[in-house]
């Protein structure tokens, strides 16, 4: 059984430059969400809670989930005020209580909150699969968004570790 873990797909995003392929993002969340659900799986929305004023202020318009994405009620969201998921948050404790046979990663910002949660997932011993179609970001200043996930798809498939760190593409899921 997969958990999928959607980080910080909410609507603050939406503010500033435009995200990489989002629309396509989107679709593909919401395809292998629905996947994950089907095969009795668990979907995880990790939802960023910024300090007041910013993007991500909780309860205010941008702290909400995208409204794109499909939701059920047996979802979980987990709130976080750090790059990492796992970092001050109950994440870990749901995880095991889920005991899923691997984590599927996708959400935003790539080299930031995506990258983080990667990292300590694999760190806290689970088997992982970056969804390598399933994460965005915008252009940096020194260098464009596709580059971006270009990269970290590349550095995430040659993490040392003891666990398996899997690189794969939604259609590729899907099956």
């Amino acid at each position: 059984m997969d958990a999928l873990i959607v980080v910080d797909m909410q609507v603050g995003l939406l503010n500033g430059v435009p995200k990489h392929d989002l629309h396509g993002v989107i679709e593909r969340i919401n395809r292998l969400a629905a996947k994950v659900r089907e095969r009795s799986g668990t979907v995880i929305f990790v939802q960023h809670c910024g300090g007041k004023g910013d993007d991500f202020e909780p309860e205010t318009r941008g702290w909400a989930l995208l409204p794109e994405l499909h939701r059920i009620p047996a979802d979980i969201v987990i709130r976080k005020t750090l790059n990492d998921a796992f970092a001050g948050t109950d994440l870990m404790a749901r995880l095991e209580e889920i005991a899923p046979d691997r984590i599927l990663i996708t959400g935003w910002a790539t080299d930031f909150c995506v990258d983080a949660t990667v990292r300590s997932a694999v760190s806290n011993h689970h088997d992982v699969v970056v969804v390598t179609d399933g994460h965005t970001l915008s252009d940096r200043p020194h260098l464009d968004a596709a580059s971006v996930i270009r990269h970290h798809n590349w550095v995430w498939s040659n993490l040392i570790t003891r666990r398996s760190v899997r690189l794969a593409r939604t259609d590729e899921l899907l099956l």
